[in-house]
C-alpha cells in the first residue's frame, strides 16, 4: 500500500489526455482506494458469490425435473444471464484487488475490463428485464405470444447481441481521453433509466387499477398479491434510480474545476458501492420466488 500516492497531474488538477484505466489505477493506488475494493470485494465473495451460486444450483436443478424439451422461461433466462454477470463482477473485483495489493498491473488491468464488461450487461439486461416485466403485465396477449419458438428465438437473438455489444464496448476502455468515455457514458445511462423508469411505472398503474378479478370473494387474495408485486416493483425501480442516478451525478461532476483529483477518486469508489445492491437484488428476488429464503417465504 502506498503511503503517499503519486499525484495524479503536477500541474492541474484534471488531465485531457488519460485513458480510464489509468484512472482507476491511480485511485486504487490511494489508501482509500486500496481500502473500498478490498472491503467491496470480501463482500462480493461474502454475499453476491453464494447468492449466485444458488440462484444457478436451483435453475439446474429445475431442468433437470422440467425436462430438456421444456422451455425456460424469460424472466428466468435473463435472472440466469444477470447471475453470470455477477460471477463475473465477483471475478473482476477478486483480480482488481489481487493486482492492488501484489502491484501486479496486468492482474488489475483483467478486472477492470471484466468490471466494465459488467457495468455495461448490468444495464442492458436490467433493462431487458424491466421490458419482459412492462410486456408480462401490460400486454399480457403480446406475452403469451412471445412464449413461442418465434419468440424463445427473438429473446436468445436479442440476449446474444447483448453480450456481443458489451464485449465490443470494453475497447473503449482504450480510448486516449477517458472523457469521451465519460461522454458516452452520460449519453447512454439517461436512455436506460428512461426505458426503465417508463416500463416500471406503467406496470405500477396497472397494478394500482382494480380489474375484473378484484370483486368478490378473491378480492383479498389478488388484492395481496397486487400489493407484493406493487412493493417488489417498487423497491426494483427504487435501487435501479439510486444507482443509475449516482452515475450520471458523478460524471455530471467529474470535469468540475471545483473537484480535485482527491475529490473526483473518492466520487468514483462511492459510486462503486451503489453496484451492491443491485447485485443483490434479482438472486434474492429468484431465491424468494423459489422458497429458497426459509425467513422470507411468499405467502400462499
Amino acid at each position: 500500500m502506498l503511503t503517499n500516492p503519486p499525484t495524479f497531474s503536477n500541474t492541474t488538477s484534471h488531465i485531457s489526455s488519460v485513458t480510464i484505466f489509468g484512472r482507476l489505477q491511480f485511485c486504487w493506488s490511494t489508501r482509500a482506494g486500496t481500502l473500498s475494493v478490498t472491503v467491496l470485494t470480501i463482500l462480493n465473495n461474502l454475499f453476491l458469490l453464494p447468492l449466485c451460486i444458488s440462484v444457478l444450483y436451483v435453475g439446474l436443478k429445475r431442468w433437470r425435473q422440467q425436462g430438456k424439451g421444456m422451455p425456460l422461461s424469460h424472466s428466468n433466462v435473463l435472472t440466469y444471464h444477470i447471475v453470470i454477470l455477477e460471477l463475473m463482477n465477483v471475478l473482476g473485483s477478486t483480480l482488481s484487488c489481487f493486482g492492488v495489493h501484489t502491484n501486479i498491473t496486468t492482474m488489475e488491468a483483467v478486472g477492470i475490463y471484466f468490471l466494465a464488461y459488467v457495468f455495461s450487461g448490468q444495464m442492458m439486461f436490467h433493462i431487458l428485464t424491466c421490458v419482459e416485466r412492462y410486456l408480462a403485465v401490460v400486454h399480457p396477449i403480446t406475452y403469451v405470444a412471445l412464449k413461442s419458438a418465434k419468440g424463445i428465438r427473438l429473446r436468445n437473438i436479442t440476449i446474444s447481441c447483448v453480450w456481443l455489444t458489451c464485449l465490443i464496448g470494453m475497447g473503449y476502455l482504450s480510448l486516449p481521453d477517458e472523457r469521451i468515455l465519460m461522454l458516452l457514458s452520460f449519453c447512454m445511462v439517461p436512455v436506460a433509466l428512461a426505458f426503465i423508469s417508463f416500463c416500471s411505472i406503467s406496470v405500477l398503474c396497472v397494478l394500482i387499477r382494480p380489474g375484473p378479478g378484484s370483486r368478490g370473494g378473491n378480492r383479498q387474495k389478488v388484492d395481496q398479491s397486487k400489493m407484493r408485486a406493487f412493493h417488489t416493483i417498487m423497491a426494483i425501480l427504487s435501487l435501479l434510480l439510486i444507482r443509475f442516478g449516482v452515475h450520471i451525478c458523478v460524471n455530471a461532476l467529474y470535469d468540475s474545476e471545483l473537484l480535485s483529483n482527491g475529490n473526483t477518486c473518492a466520487i468514483w469508489l462511492a459510486e462503486s458501492w451503489f453496484c451492491l445492491p443491485t447485485g443483490l437484488m434479482l438472486p434474492l428476488l429468484f431465491l424468494y420466488r423459489a422458497r429458497k429464503i426459509p425467513l422470507c417465504r411468499p405467502k400462499q
